[in-house]
């Protein structure tokens, strides 16, 4: 019920008045700098920058915490894999003729630090964003494939609401679980069969809950008139300031920066081809 994700919080922060073209090209540069060939300390400098950016938008670190909870599991299991498979680095320690590597143990971190960096600023984009303005965003940069006669507006419609329904789905499912809990149904212990025969009680009226509300959100649009093959207009104008420049500005540093710290021997070293 913490989880922040596709969940809009007003407050009045410098990233909430960005424009949300401005936030969602940040967002997408930020990713692609996470994924480049790094070191821990450049990790750890993109990791305090995100520090920063939840510290401005006033999202609370419990909320984001919270969203970490699922990835355990995957996190044990990705450990798991890489120390079966990988065989490069130190040898850290031996049990029986298995044999644990250090390389195992760096990329499992590696990874580990960019899917936490990948949720965070994730969640800072939905809580600094209201769901409709993130829609005019997504339709605007998706706008040059109208020439191709691409539903632009309805794709970006549909992420629209996919994000602003993940907090509904994750209230449903509590409703559930507490209706499931006060029939005898204990999710949280007991033997796996039984676990697997609660969830299943559990997903079935989830689905059938789901179609419910977005049939019920169908009827609602076009008993408003909505149709979207229709020319649409707009009542509030995307404007970029210049607080928008500068935040793409200072992204566009740091983007920089990850990528010159990550490919400087190569880059010098073509320099110098180059030159002889």
């Amino acid at each position: 019920m913490n989880i922040a994700l596709g969940r809009y919080i007003p407050y009045d922060s410098i990233i909430h008045r960005l424009d949300p073209r401005t936030k969602l090209l940040a967002l997408i540069a930020l990713l692609v700098a996470i994924f480049f060939k790094l070191s821990f300390w450049e990790y750890a400098f993109l990791i305090v920058v995100c520090l920063a950016l939840i510290l401005i938008s006033k999202v609370k670190f419990r909320s984001i915490l919270q969203a970490f909870k699922p990835m355990w599991l995957m996190m044990l299991f990705l450990l798991i894999i890489n120390v079966l498979v990988i065989k490069r680095g130190d040898a850290l320690f031996t049990i029986a003729s298995f044999t644990c590597y250090s390389g195992a143990i760096f990329q499992t971190l590696q990874i580990i630090i960019r899917l936490a960096l990948m949720i965070s600023l994730t969640t800072i984009l939905t809580s600094t964003t209201k769901p409709l303005d993130l829609t005019y965003a997504i339709e605007w940069f998706l706008s040059p494939l109208r020439v191709l006669r691409f539903p632009t507006h309805e794709i970006a419609m549909t992420i629209s609401l996919a994000l602003r329904f993940i907090p509904t789905l994750f209230e449903e499912t509590q409703k559930l679980i507490k209706a499931q809990a006060s029939r005898g149904v204990d999710l949280q212990s007991g033997k796996l069969k039984e676990k697997i025969g609660g969830l299943v009680s559990l997903i079935v009226p989830l689905f059938v809950s789901a179609f419910q509300k977005s049939e019920e959100l169908a009827d609602a649009m076009e008993a408003r008139g909505y149709n979207p093959g229709a020319k649409r207009t707009r009542y509030r104008k995307l404007d970029f300031a210049i607080r928008d420049l500068v935040g793409l500005l200072v992204c566009a540093l740091i983007v920089f920066l990850s990528i010159y710290s990550s490919y400087h021997p190569e880059i010098v070293r073509t320099l110098e081809i180059w030159k002889n």
